[in-house]
């Protein structure tokens, strides 16, 4: 017997968390099909609605905003490109970039 759900997925398109996230989500879902078959729904967040439109060097960003060292910040980069390859998910870290606010996004 198949199981329907619905699922929520609330999300900015910025985040690389929500990327590996919503990609491990759809591994599961493919694992549990055909017993479990799901309506995913995006839902768009705004993850930074204070930031300036000319947005913020990543790197300054999340030192004010987690009070990370750049050190820590590598780290973080490291553990995300893992854990985007493990659930098919590739991120290109190389330049470090801005952030910008999502909401016309």
């Amino acid at each position: 017997m198949t199981q329907t759900v619905q699922i929520d997925f609330v999300s900015d398109i910025s985040c690389p968390w929500c990327a590996v996230g919503l990609s491990s989500l759809a591994l599961a879902l493919e694992r549990l099909h055909p017993e479990v078959v799901a309506l995913v729904r995006v839902h768009p967040f705004e993850l930074n609605p204070a930031m300036g439109p000319g947005g913020q060097d990543v790197g300054e960003h999340l030192t004010e905003k987690y009070g990370s060292t750049p050190e820590q910040q590598a780290q973080i980069r490291q553990t995300l490109v893992e854990r985007g390859a493990a659930v098919g998910f590739t991120f290109h870290p190389e330049g470090r970039g801005r952030i910008y606010n999502t909401f016309n996004a």
